[in-house]
């Protein structure tokens, strides 16, 4: 199966080649995907080479000019390194992008920590008017970028990951799917935790909901889980654990409700290892999810019946 990233390139060109609009900002990073359609459109793809303060910056001023510009390179480049930029010639000035990330949380350990973003939606969530796509398939990616680049002069943030589900749903770029019903609470899995939580809530009589996009939040589907399912909720997410519990708790304000957030640890894991080690050591396997998402709802029903 190709990855998530192998469909950026492929897909932008041929938004490159039918609109106008669309311009496409690099550092470096992904620009030999570009060259052909580098060729085609040297006025609208730009390589501004490891510059990743001016990547953000020419794309903004790119967008003042009318267009849709496109940015892309490792989430801790685009988000993390730039973050005044986006703060300031994105969000201050009122203009719009796609920014497009690569290597996600820990998409590639031998990089070290330069190279990893868990707390790129967190950061992202500290400004006003972003939306946030976490594919959890190649063909929702696809969908998703499509999405972002039609979205207007919006501000979207679409995060692409190595990780991925074994099979993709139909997104639609705003709500919650309902994957599974239960009746003891409700567990959120954003994009490529969706099969792990799956295979962790076997059995269990939880409904599982999955998200692909995560601001705006889809709180209305998850008032409607919780009313059917009760109001203990789980959130399990590829990034820094805990980034949505205010969403949630914003969602369920006027409910007595718990709120368990699972995700990536702050602690920094030095032995850089592979993925999956830090997808364990990190407790997002589905073995360690049964257990921590076991013990919540456990604890919950022995507080409840006084045991």
């Amino acid at each position: 199966m190709d990855t998530m990233r192998d469909r950026f390139a492929p897909v932008v060109s041929q938004l490159l080649d039918e609109d106008p609009r669309v311009a496409v900002v690099l550092a470096e990073i992904g620009a030999a995907d570009f060259q052909e359609t580098m060729r085609r459109h040297p006025d609208r793809v730009v390589n501004v080479g490891i510059r990743e303060q001016l990547l953000v910056g020419a794309g903004a001023g790119l967008a003042l000019t009318g267009l849709r510009p496109v940015l892309h390179t490792f989430a801790s480049f685009l988000v993390e390194r730039p973050f005044e930029q986006v703060k300031l010639d994105l969000g201050h000035q009122g203009v719009g992008a796609v920014l497009v990330s690569a290597a996600a949380s820990f998409d590639w350990p031998a990089g070290g920590f330069t190279h990893m973003a868990p707390g790129d939606v967190a950061l992202l969530d500290t400004l006003d008017g972003w939306t946030v796509h976490v594919p959890g398939h190649p063909d929702e990616a696809e969908t998703l970028l499509r999405h972002a680049v039609a979205a207007g002069d919006d501000r979207v943030y679409v995060r692409l990951s190595l990780q991925a589900n074994r099979t993709g749903r139909a997104v639609d770029g705003h709500r919650l799917i309902t994957v599974r019903e239960g009746r003891s609470g409700v567990v959120v899995a954003v994009g490529p935790m969706l099969d792990a939580v799956l295979e962790a809530t076997e059995g269990l009589d939880m409904t599982v909901l999955y998200a692909t996009t995560v601001r705006p939040f889809d709180a209305a589907a998850l008032r409607r889980a919780t009313a059917s399912a009760g109001t203990d909720v789980v959130l399990v997410e590829p990034y820094l654990a805990g980034t949505s519990t205010a969403a949630v708790g914003d969602a369920l304000a006027d409910l007595p409700h718990r709120v368990l957030g699972l995700g990536v640890g702050r602690q920094e894991l030095r032995r850089y290892g592979t993925v999956e080690e830090h997808v364990t050591a990190h407790g997002l396997d589905a073995g360690s999810l049964r257990e921590r998402i076991g013990a919540f709802v456990t604890a919950r029903r022995t507080v409840s019946t006084g045991a």
